[in-house]
């Protein structure tokens, strides 16, 4: 990595005022391209975690209605068993 990096740097160097511009105003399209992508995928993120948080907890809501009922069901009420557990 280090070697490209002296490489690029001597090429650079050797290059007109003119085709360091060029280079450079081709650099900083491209990095504002890639930051137009970044805002964008961070904007999709949120509304995505966004909605997710919302369905999310609609689903729960509907899935665990009957959690409750369902824990007595499955272990009982629990002096009920220390009671039967005891005689």
């Amino acid at each position: 990595m280090g070697a490209a990096a002296g490489y690029a740097l001597s090429k650079y160097h050797n290059m007109s005022d003119e085709e360091k511009e060029k280079f450079i105003a081709g650099l900083k399209d491209k990095a504002n391209k890639f930051k137009g992508e970044a805002e964008n995928a961070w904007d999709k993120a949120s509304d995505y975690f966004e909605e997710l948080k919302t369905k999310g907890g609609d689903a729960l809501k509907e899935h665990a209605a009957n959690a409750e009922s369902v824990l007595k069901d499955l272990f009982g009420n629990k002096s009920n068993t220390a009671d039967a557990g005891a005689k």
